[in-house]
């Protein structure tokens, strides 16, 4: 299949892009190669392959949510290496003026 000029120049229209004519040259051999490629991988016989949305095996890793209770001993922990603290919470440089 041939890539012809004007859908080059549309194809850089829609992407925005200002092209010389060497660019467009490149761009349609570029183009040119990979819809010979797409043609290749069309001649693969693919009866009795399932499709797939991932190349590797995916399931859901989300871990149940579990509600647990949390003491004061807990906070003390999570606050031993705050640079610094005021009244049990962390105190971080401001942000915002």
């Amino acid at each position: 299949m041939r890539i012809s000029d004007e859908t080059i120049d549309y194809v850089g229209i829609l992407a925005k892009l200002d092209l010389d004519e060497q660019e467009k040259e490149q761009a349609k051999t570029d183009m040119g190669n990979m819809l010979d490629y797409i043609d290749k991988l069309n001649e693969l016989d693919t009866d009795g392959v399932e499709a797939m949305s991932h190349v590797s095996p995916i399931h859901n890793v989300f871990r149940e949510d579990i509600v647990e209770e949390r003491t004061l001993d807990d906070r003390k922990k999570i606050l031993q290496n705050a640079p610094k603290q005021k009244d049990g919470c962390f105190v971080v440089p401001k942000t915002v003026e």
